[in-house]
């Protein structure tokens, strides 16, 4: 092991509050106070490394110096490819750094020091989120996020390939956020706060997945920042200041069920700083063993002025130096190769250790370490990380699909950034400020002659390239001079610059296309008037479309809800007693209900005519409106299903459509016992704007009723069901049925009936059949199961959901009840989906059922310890019975939706199998034949065209452009 501190790494005895190591190893960066200024500075690692690099006055120390922030710099963070820098200070920004393409010797503006920048580092983006001082960063695992905290208490998540847009602000800690750090896999984050609480939180919702508080309990604010940081295989998070028995201690936090029952114990003051080496090492500890034992190792810093080196297999430190700086370790850094440690002070100095692998053990390669994240997380982790950067298409079908794919991402971006109508449809556009490439070619030279026959050589405008390059090169030490000096060089080839000589005189006073003036000398009669330049006109008419576009970056495209609609109430024309829907829905089956004063009012409330064809497109419920019911138990025999019965005393009415008493109103009303003569009838109406549209008479009392804007129906104490049209044409006979009704309603041409004794009946009016008859529901009912509500969708299919919230239907070709929800699902709290929004576009049963579900709190009991390939496994059987139920509940939109999200995991995870059994069901067989069953079409979906669509899904992937290949060449042969 090396010690050293170059006394040359200082911020001009000013504080260092960061330090971090470039993953290419060639440089450091420190951040720290200025003299008036927050100051960023990159440092040569050579030096640091090589006493002779050091000596060499021909090898700078110092590369860059940057000085935009306005107070201190309180962390600098590399990301992992190299290419940004992160900064955040007091200033409340965070910016992100990275090389100019003018990459020659320059001076800080306004430093005393006279500083040589070597390299040129200009703030491609400066981000503002935070009301505070931002006091410790990092990057998420492949560079996708960047979080950041602060004095404001919050947590902000920032999206790195669209820069400056917040993907989420994680708002929970009630003090100064001090630390923060991601999870290797990208699964969690952690952050630690002075509210003596230490958080994870989950990436897939940003919500909190633990709070642990046990071991902070006893600590105070004393600590300018709290850096934890997560171990390399993931088990482990190791926190910043803690208390064990009145003592500092740094707290390790298990993975599994984040149990607080181990920690590092051994400073005398408060931690400041724990970092883990980014390697997994493996050696042989015990010597009387064979076999080399896994593990990581920590550096831990602290106010007591030292720093202690952890290795996870032994009970003690491997080293611990004291009193290696003159105040509290501010933070700590290693590089990649893992053998090298740097950490930095309050003191304004720096210190750099170097180990060698006698000491801390042999590192594992990257593929190893990918096949142990592999064996403790599942397969599906390198999908998440693989890039397809490097890979090569392999045919012309997959080409033209990535060209398709870039030149649709163009067209977006275009009309995203089209101009307003106003302005001119074939606006003239100047070269600089729309970005266009240079007006003159850069190979050819243009010449003319001036009046006394020299030679004139037209300049060529060169546009300015981006200034910003790419992630900085490695280089050795002895390579970067200090040197101004510019070499020539010459070539006797012939020049391959074209010229192009033009018959016409150069004369004095020509005007240029970018001359201010509009007039010119007429010298000569073969020069005609000049005329005004385009650009101000367009200046003098106001027009500002030569100026430069300013276009805000993209954010990801979601469909927002538009104002909320009101929830769908139906209600009751008055014809004597009615009682109120929502009253009415919140009692208790089996329970007479009474007309309450005040109802009247309460009654008037109705649809609108865009809800009521939501409501007919998706599912006609029970709850509609009946007004003035009570319920009467009957109670057959013990060993029979006996449901509740609803009663009629004297009327009640369904509005069918529009308000009560308001224009275009529709409404079915039922009087009962009505007297003619010496008999009693029971009348039934259809009632729209006010007046009687028709009548019909029944000789039993009516106790239920149900209408669609097809047709009409009710039940009656004889156990009957009469069915009417919708223009008050009785359809058939009374259909009788073994006990009274309990449920009755339409959807459509389809009315289905459940009796008292659980025989469900569901008949298609428009064909004149029954599509379920003489069905018993008591196989889905068991104990004191009560069932809760009952509808039927627009396909003609029962729904009925039951006190325990399983939802069940039936399926008409499988003759069999079929589970198509429950609230409380094992396979989704284990699964790794993420909840999204479905298009407003898409209606169904289904969204009916889980538009309630309490999302948040089952994420919030998902098992924590669940592993990843538990996890993959669960969302991908999730994800199949959700395609499976829409398929049965024949719910088109959303089986095309599910389908879809469903083929997009699958490629996501790599499940080649499923992918290949997917596309051979669309596809269909090669030869066609009478013994084939394939039906071509799913739901009226063409299963032809459903390929068509998701092959560019697959192909989005270059891991699967042979199976793209494959299926697109059989798909264009048919």
């Amino acid at each position: 092991m090396r010690l050293l501190k170059p006394s040359w790494v200082e911020h001009d005895g000013q504080p260092i509050f960061s330090i971090d190591i470039h993953p290419d190893g060639s440089r450091f960066a420190t951040g720290g106070q200025g003299d008036d200024c927050g100051k960023v500075v990159i440092w040569n690692m050579a030096p640091v490394r090589d006493e002779k690099a050091e000596k060499n006055e021909s090898v700078p120390k110092v590369l860059c110096q940057m000085d935009n922030h306005l107070a201190c710099v309180n962390c600098v963070r590399w990301s992992y490819n190299g290419k940004f820098l992160a900064s955040g200070g007091d200033d409340k920004l965070v910016m992100i750094w990275q090389t100019s393409r003018y990459s020659g010797p320059s001076s800080t503006f306004g430093s005393s020091n006279k500083v040589v920048n070597i390299e040129q580092w200009r703030p491609v983006f400066t981000l503002r989120g935070h009301s505070g001082d931002v006091l410790d960063l990092s990057w998420s695992p492949h560079d996708a996020w960047l979080a950041s905290c602060s004095v404001d208490n919050t947590v902000v998540i920032w999206n790195t390939n669209k820069f400056p847009e917040q993907v989420a602000v994680l708002k929970g800690h009630s003090g100064l956020v001090k630390g923060v750090t991601w999870d290797p896999v990208g699964k969690y984050l952690a952050s630690q706060s002075d509210d003596k609480t230490l958080r994870v939180w989950r990436t897939r919702d940003w919500q909190t997945e633990s709070i642990i508080r046990e071991p902070f309990r006893e600590c105070g604010g004393t600590t300018h920042v709290l850096r934890l940081d997560w171990s390399p295989d993931g088990h482990y998070i190791v926190s910043a200041h803690a208390m064990n028995n009145s003592g500092p201690t740094a707290q390790i936090i298990e993975r599994e069920g984040w149990k607080v029952t181990l920690d590092f114990v051994g400073h005398r003051k408060a931690i400041t700083v724990v970092r883990f080496n980014p390697n997994i090492f493996e050696k042989r500890i015990k010597k009387d063993s064979d076999k080399s034992q896994q593990y990581s190792c920590c550096a831990i810093g602290s106010k007591d002025r030292s720093i202690s080196i952890w290795l996870t297999a032994l009970k003690r430190p491997l080293v611990v130096t004291h009193d290696l700086f003159e105040s509290s370790i501010m933070d700590i850094s290693w590089s990649k190769s893992g053998f090298e440690l740097m950490c930095c002070s309050i003191d304004g100095t720096v210190a750099y250790i170097d180990f060698s692998v006698e000491e801390i053990g042999t590192s594992l390669t990257q593929q190893e370490v990918q096949t142990v994240l592999e064996k403790i997380y599942g397969k599906g982790l390198p999908l998440r990380s693989m890039t397809t950067g490097n890979q090569i298409i392999e045919s012309a079908a997959m080409l033209n699909l990535q060209q398709q794919a870039q030149k649709e991402s163009q067209e977006k971006q275009q009309n995203s950034q089209t101009v307003s109508p106003q302005t001119p449809k074939t606006p003239q556009k100047h070269p600089l400020a729309n970005g266009d490439v240079p007006f003159k070619p850069l190979d050819k030279q243009i010449e003319t002659r001036t009046p006394d026959g020299r030679r004139r050589i037209t300049p060529i405008f060169l546009a300015p390239q981006p200034d910003f390059g790419e992630a900085p090169l490695p280089f050795p030490g002895n390579v970067i001079t200090t040197d101004s000096n510019i070499s020539f060089a010459t070539s006797k080839d012939p020049s391959k610059i074209q010229v192009e000589k033009l018959d016409r005189v150069t004369v004095p006073g020509l005007v240029s296309p970018s001359s201010k003036s509009t007039t010119s000398p007429q010298t000569g009669s073969n020069l005609s008037e000049p005329k005004p330049s385009p650009l101000l006109d367009k200046k003098a008419s106001g027009d500002k479309k030569s100026e430069a576009a300013v276009f805000q970056p993209m954010t990801a495209l979601e469909k927002t809800p538009e104002k909320s609609e009101k929830p769908k109430v139906t209600t009751s024309t008055p014809v004597e007693k009615r009682v109120d829907k929502e009253k009415l829905k919140d009692k208790p089956v089996g329970l007479s209900l009474k007309r309450k004063k005040g109802d009247d009012k309460l009654s008037k409330a109705g649809r609108s005519k865009k809800d009521r064809k939501d409501s007919d497109k998706q599912v006609t419920s029970l709850s509609a409106s009946i007004a003035g019911p009570s319920f009467r138990t009957f109670s057959p025999p013990s060993n029979e299903l006996s449901l509740p019965v609803q009663t009629i005393e004297k009327t009640s009415t369904l509005q069918i459509s529009g308000k009560a008493g308001e224009e275009n109103s529709i409404s079915l009303e039922v009087e009962n016992n009505v007297q003619c003569g010496l008999v009693t009838v029971h009348k039934l109406r259809l009632v729209k704007d006010s007046e009687t549209s028709w009548e019909q008479i029944l000789t039993s009392p009516i106790n239920n009723m149900a209408a669609s804007r097809c047709v009409a129906c009710v039940s009656c104490e004889d156990s009957s069901v009469s069915i009417f049209s919708f223009g008050g044409r009785r359809l058939f006979p009374s259909l009788v049925l073994n006990s009274k009704i309990s449920y009755l309603h339409c959807s459509s041409y389809f009315v289905m009936a459940i009796t008292q004794k659980g025989s469900l009946h569901v008949w298609n009016m428009q064909n004149k059949m029954a599509t379920i008859n003489n069905e018993n529901i008591a196989s889905i009912i068991n104990g004191n199961i009560e069932v809760d509500t009952v509808k039927i969708t627009s396909e003609g299919l029962p729904v009925i959901t039951l006190s325990n919230s399983k939802s069940y239907s039936y399926h008409t070709d499988l003759k069999s009840w079929v589970l198509i929800h429950e609230n409380i699902n094992n396979v989704i709290q284990c699964s790794d989906y993420q909840y999204c929004k479905l298009s407003s576009q898409i209606t169904g049963p289904l969204i009916s059922l889980q538009k309630s579900h309490n999302r948040a709190g089952m994420l919030a009991s998902r098992t924590s310890s669940s592993a990843t390939s538990v996890q993959q496994t669960a969302t991908v059987s999730h994800l199949e019975n959700q395609v499976a139920v829409c398929l049965g509940l024949k719910s088109q939109d959303e089986y095309k939706f599910w389908f879809l999200s469903y083929v997009r995991y699958l490629v996501q995870e790599g499940f080649e199998v499923k992918l290949r059994e997917v596309c051979d069901d669309l596809l269909g067989p090669v030869i066609k034949n009478k013994s084939t069953s394939w039906n071509a079409h799913i739901l009226g979906l063409d299963k032809h065209e459903l390929l068509k669509e998701i092959l560019p899904i697959i192909g989005s992937n270059l891991r699967w452009q042979r199976l793209y290949t494959e299926y697109q060449e059989q798909l264009d042969s048919l």
